[in-house]
């Protein structure tokens, strides 16, 4: 006799394998719900929040060597479940994450007999989808040639969007590298600047119904890094994959993998405001830790000599003033960028790192990923890109006591790329050096994946404020567009905080600031990065007040709750982070005019706090308020300037 348990499990067997479509699946708030259906003989999904169309029909379905799983499909079986974990970060937006979501799992036949797996996950503010394919015990290994993912937007919806730059393009051949300005609210289907689709992460607005955020999570030497394809009329764009060109042409443009295959998440935060898409975990909530990290790995704030005084500051002495100014500034660590095997030696960067660890400085080197698939000049070259020198390479750093490793110039999202960037985390992990990787792509889902991971750059990021007066100027501006696209989605290395008038070493020539200074401290908070590089100098120490520079000394890189608070693309931008029992409140003018900002905080009703504000000459102000019982606050900002608060 069947017992009553096994009996029921094996009925609803039986019930789910006569199922028809559609099927449909809702967040456990019942906020959003995901259709699933054929239309035209094609696998379809739709998204809802409420009453209101995000997503209208959007194709699903995979090419592959193995056969099509696009046209065609019959229906199998399907079952839902719940999702709970709860899990912890150390070097990200929160550390401590609550996952909740509803679960469809779909299996459909193609015409050769071998099946597809659709998954959706649907939390309160996220939809995530994945596909796996399995067939016989002959097909051992697969080809994926394209993926037919969509997204179909509604008709009104506009973009905030990157588009991706041409393979070998740009400063020494060095492109892609996710460093393109955003598109600006522009209409559907509008052509992308280069004609090849735009990257990861992707913002849309929906009217006036709210916000819908795209990208991917889950991304490992497994699979190619995917971006959209150009979009239609009609506002469909599609799963897109790399260039051959990338990499100077190495790689395939494919993704192979062992048999039975599962291919990384699309994401979709969506919400009737930007709050859900600053808050979202999406990234992490679908990833696990792919090994355990060998230490307990330290973020926190860095000097940078490099991003102010460029290339000629690579020389030992200038070194020795930018450690004493983390020293001073109670930094972790001391950034060195190129050029430093040529212009301190192998031999005197240990001292440098000796000197460094006496005054309780931590050292990162900077290394070119490659020596031969862009024209990029700068060395140490061909350290990274092999096994053999890299674990060289890395067991003499971590015998002179250097803590980390930026490495740069990538270039490109084939599989070949991504395993590269899983290499060298993965040994760099066993030498216990972090790892932060500019000229790059953006992470999918790395803080987690990775534990010495810490940041990407793949950002059009704040050394075209010194490069570039135009860039300079754009940014305030960007400064409102960045919390709620790239940054959004993971660490970003944009290395904020400069307080020199002018962007050189004797602030008589360069680029020449706009923004406030409080708007510079508070980009420290408002970009998220577990290592931060600062774009301070020595002279600094002397041209602050005591206040600014006590505020640099205890600013936190890592934050236990992050919360939106006020803000729209283009015109302001205002977010608190908590660390410990501390929030930090971040708000910025991306607008050439001043203005008032009444803003709702909650957690601090009824508290005082240190406001740091704008001064009429753009210098930093402080005193001490209180915030309303109602939570309430009012704010003002200077054109391109800002404010910080911070109370517990």
């Amino acid at each position: 006799m069947i017992k009553p348990s096994i009996y029921i499990s094996l009925l609803t067997s039986s019930m789910l394998a006569h199922a028809q479509l559609p099927l449909s699946v809702t967040s456990p708030d019942g906020q959003i719900t995901v259709k699933l259906e054929k239309q035209q003989n094609q696998l379809v999904y739709s998204v809802n929040y409420g009453n209101q169309e995000f997503l209208q029909q959007s194709q699903l379905g995979l090419n592959t060597n193995l056969g099509d799983f696009s046209q065609s499909l019959k229906y199998k079986s399907h079952t839902t479940a719940s999702v709970n974990e709860s899990y912890k970060l150390h070097n990200a937006k929160v550390s401590e994450v609550n996952y909740t979501a509803n679960s469809l799992k779909a299996q459909f036949e193609n015409q050769d007999g071998r099946m597809l797996g659709v998954e959706f996950n649907v939390s309160d503010s996220d939809v995530a989808f994945r596909y796996q394919i399995s067939g016989a015990e002959t097909d051992t290994r697969i080809k994926v040639l394209a993926e037919y993912s969509a997204f179909n937007l509604p008709d009104s919806a506009t973009t905030f969007i990157s588009p991706q730059a041409l393979p070998e393009t740009g400063w020494m051949q060095t492109k892609p590298s996710y460093e393109e300005p955003y598109t600006f609210n522009e209409t559907l289907g509008t052509p992308p600047a280069n004609g090849v689709g735009y990257t990861f992460p992707a913002l849309f607005k929906n009217s006036d119904k709210g916000w819908l955020l795209i990208s991917e999570t889950g991304v490992d030497s497994h699979y190619v890094g995917s971006k959209l394809s150009e979009g239609t009329k009609d506002g469909v764009y599609r799963i897109s994959f790399p260039q051959a060109g990338e990499n100077n042409g190495i790689g395939a443009t494919y993704a192979a993998m062992a048999m039975p295959a599962t291919t990384p998440w699309r994401t979709i935060t969506l919400g009737a405001s930007l709050k859900p898409i600053v808050e979202s975990t999406v990234a992490f909530d679908l990833v696990k830790p792919l090994y355990q990290a060998s230490q307990d790995y330290k973020m926190g704030r860095s000097t940078w000599s490099w991003i102010v005084w460029q290339d000629p500051s690579i020389n030992y002495d200038d070194q020795i003033k930018f450690i004493d100014l983390a020293a001073s500034l109670n930094f972790e660590y001391v950034l060195i960028d190129n050029w430093w095997d040529k212009n301190i030696g192998r031999e005197r960067m240990a001292e440098l790192v000796k000197y460094a660890n006496g005054k309780g400085v931590d050292v990162i080197l900077w290394y070119n990923s490659n020596g031969w698939w862009n024209d990029a000049p700068q060395t140490p070259q061909n350290r990274m890109n092999s096994a053999p020198a890299r674990r060289n390479e890395m067991a003499w750093l971590q015998s002179i006591g250097v803590k980390g490793l930026k490495v740069d110039f990538f270039g490109g999202d084939k599989q070949e790329t991504i395993k590269l960037y899983e290499d060298i985390l993965t040994d760099a992990n066993q030498y216990g050096l972090v790892i932060t990787f500019h000229g790059s792509t953006i992470p999918r889902g790395w803080e987690r994946m990775y534990p010495n991971f810490v940041t990407s750059e793949a950002v059009l990021a704040s050394e075209n404020l010194v490069f570039h007066q135009n860039s300079l100027d754009l940014h305030a501006y960007n400064a409102t567009i960045l919390p709620f696209t790239r940054n959004a989605i993971g660490a970003m290395d944009f290395a904020p905080v400069f307080l020199n008038k002018r962007l050189s070493q004797d602030q008589t020539v360069g680029t020449i600031r706009k923004t406030t200074d409080t708007f510079e401290l508070a980009t420290g908070v408002l970009y998220q990065s577990p290592v931060q590089h600062f774009g301070l100098t020595p002279n600094n120490l002397e041209e602050q007040p005591q206040f600014v520079l006590d505020t640099l000394k205890v600013m936190p890189t890592v934050w236990d709750e992050t919360r939106y608070i006020a803000g729209q693309p283009g015109q302001d931008a205002t977010i608190a982070r908590r660390h410990q029992q501390t929030w930090w409140v971040a708000a910025v003018n991306g607008e050439n005019k001043a203005k008032t900002l009444d803003i709702d905080l909650p957690m601090l009703a009824g508290k005082k706090v240190t406001l740091l504000f704008d001064n009429k000459n753009g210098s930093a102000g402080t005193k001490q308020v209180k915030v309303s019982n109602s939570g309430k606050l009012t704010l003002n900002l200077l054109a391109q300037g800002g404010a910080l608060i911070i109370g517990r």
